[in-house]
């Protein structure tokens, strides 16, 4: 009877923190939905609306108890029972758990080469933007700044001046560092679709996720970009991986002298092709050592450890040698910089006589005049570094004197530079109007597209060259607004945190932690300049793991029919 009242009372906690998290998922997902929608629509949040509040407390209602109907219903299928409908999982991931082959990484590595290649014939050179040029400059030049990661602009400027300097071709320079960067890219992806194939999935998954990996827009376009998030991203789901096999089994792991040396290899290598990575990784290893609390006084505490070290090392090495320029402290102020530029440009008149004159002293009037809602770039790019070594605090004084009177204005200047990553209908266009080396943004600016100088498109294959056009600059989210939700920020947001969140409230907490650098990293973003699929590709990259971990893949790997 004991034993029994303990079972009911487990029972109706696991089911209160399935209700509460249920909740809070049906909360976050209503509000980015009715607050991007005003976004969009006004560049505002009006919450005096009360049509809207109206909508967002049923939205709320409807999502939350949907929600956790799903959940029950998966819960159940997990213990023998089945969900309505004839639609299996096993068709999707695999019928039956086999053992891989022991040539699959190759395999899946050379036809992801494969389905790469005719999209850089038809892009050829490849897609050099994104301060491509400026990043060519810096090595050309010899003047170096630590605007941009050191590791990336070498290896991208070096690769292409040694080219030109032997075949006197820019084209053939930036070809051979596109080509080199897709080598690495797929033979990660290769190397997780291989993990996922000995642990979760069985061949039809590996099929599904290797054209998922080597035909998806969003994933091609940055595995054939020059610029430093696909191998960011890349790095970043490689160290999900390791971080996977860890808390499967951290006694087998931190007993493997070749993992150990891999994982912080990886994890140092994450923050030389993004500043915030290392951010995200400093504020992850705290979650670490306390699910790793038992292990402490293993090999794990110095190898979570020692990435930090190395990267730092690394950074003053490279900065000492190359005499890089001091920092740039506007790409950590974009936010507060973007919310007082706000308030200048909407509600100057409540301005103090002497407020106007502090804020020109760190930002020029001419840049405050630029301002857009949805881009930092044109109001940031001229902040005065000197003056804020100088005096911080008349800028964060300045700050919050604006703050208290202007919360509202603050909220939005934040938002709108924001939005586009967790409304799923965001309208990612922030650069319309801009014109740059070879087109005027106009209907869209979901990807770069084009080749900066000293460049030059070469199509070898017209027919792909129009599509990714398309894709990319053209009319495509609005012909195709259904199905533009698949290349959406904003929606991947919310499966990941639909999947937390009830990995959470079913205490699977190992399905959890792998993937906190993922979520750290994307709440820097939410910090930045802008909304751009670039600056969160991860989530893409990161996707079949997300998918092919967890209950579903415990269920298909043990051979149990999952009905839903």
């Amino acid at each position: 009877m004991e034993k029994s009242n303990l079972g009911n009372q487990d029972t109706i906690r696991a089911n209160r923190s399935a209700w509460l998290l249920s909740g809070l998922f049906g909360v976050l997902s209503a509000s980015f939905i009715v607050w991007g929608y005003q976004l969009e629509k006004n560049d505002s949040i009006n919450i005096s609306d009360q049509n809207s509040l109206l909508v967002l407390v049923l939205m709320i209602l409807v999502f939350t108890i949907d929600t956790k109907h799903i959940w029950d219903n998966y819960t159940q299928s997990f213990h023998g029972r089945k969900f309505m409908g004839t639609f299996r999982l096993e068709k999707i991931f695999g019928q039956k758990w086999e053992e891989p082959g022991k040539h699959d990484f190759l395999i899946s590595w050379i036809i992801l080469i494969a389905l790469n290649l005719p999209v850089l014939l038809g892009v050829y050179p490849g897609f050099f933007v994104y301060d491509a040029q400026d990043e060519l400059m810096e090595v050309i030049t010899r003047s170096f700044s630590t605007h941009h990661p050191l590791v990336h602009v070498l290896l991208l400027g070096g690769t292409i001046a040694l080219v030109h300097k032997f075949t006197g071709s820019w084209n053939l320079g930036i070809a051979t560092y596109v080509f080199i960067q897709m080598l690495v890219i797929t033979a990660v992806f290769a190397y997780v679709i291989s993990f996922m194939r000995k642990r979760f999935i069985g061949k039809r998954g590996r099929i599904l996720w290797i054209l998922y990996y080597g035909v998806f827009p969003p994933i091609v376009m940055f595995t054939l970009c020059s610029c430093k998030d696909g191998l960011f991203s890349a790095f970043l789901i490689l160290l999900t991986v390791l971080l996977i096999e860890l808390t499967e089994n951290p006694q087998s792991f931190i007993s493997d002298k070749r993992k150990i040396g891999l994982f912080i290899c990886v994890a140092a290598l994450v923050p030389c092709f993004r500043h915030n990575g290392f951010y995200a990784y400093l504020v992850f290893i705290p979650f670490a050592l306390f699910y790793f609390r038992k292990q402490l006084k293993t090999a794990i505490v110095p190898m979570l450890l020692i990435p930090v070290i190395l990267y730092v090392i690394i950074s003053a090495a490279l900065s000492a040698a190359l005499g890089c320029e001091g920092t740039h402290h506007q790409e950590k102020l974009t936010v507060p910089i973007m919310q007082m530029a706000r308030v200048y440009t909407y509600d100057k008149e409540s301005l103090s006589q002497d407020e106007p004159s502090t804020l020109c002293d760190y930002i020029p009037d001419t840049n405050l005049d630029l301002y857009t809602p949805r881009v930092a770039d044109l109001v940031k790019v001229a902040f005065n570094n000197e003056k804020y070594e100088q005096d911080s605090k008349s800028f964060w004084k300045l700050w919050f004197s604006l703050l208290k009177k202007h919360p509202m204005t603050y909220l939005n200047g934040w938002m709108l530079t924001s939005y586009g990553y967790w409304y799923p209908a965001a309208d990612i266009n922030v650069y319309k109007g801009t014109t740059v080396f070879t087109f005027t943004y106009d209907h869209s600016s979901y990807f770069g597209y084009e080749v900066e100088q000293p460049g030059e498109r070469h199509s070898l294959i017209p027919a792909i060259d129009r599509i990714y056009r398309y894709i990319s600059i053209g009319t495509f989210h609005d012909d195709y607004p259904v199905a533009a939700l698949l290349l959406s920020p904003g929606l991947m947001l919310l499966i990941y945190l639909f999947t937390f969140m009830y990995r959470i409230s079913q205490k699977n907490y190992k399905r959890v932690v792998p993937f906190i650098p993922i979520a750290l990293t994307f709440l820097t973003v939410l910090l930045g300049p802008t909304y751009l699929p670039r600056y969160v590709l991860y989530l893409w990259t990161g996707f079949p793991l997300l998918m092919s971990t967890g209950s579903v893949s415990d269920l298909i790997k043990n051979n149990r029919c999952v009905n839903i």
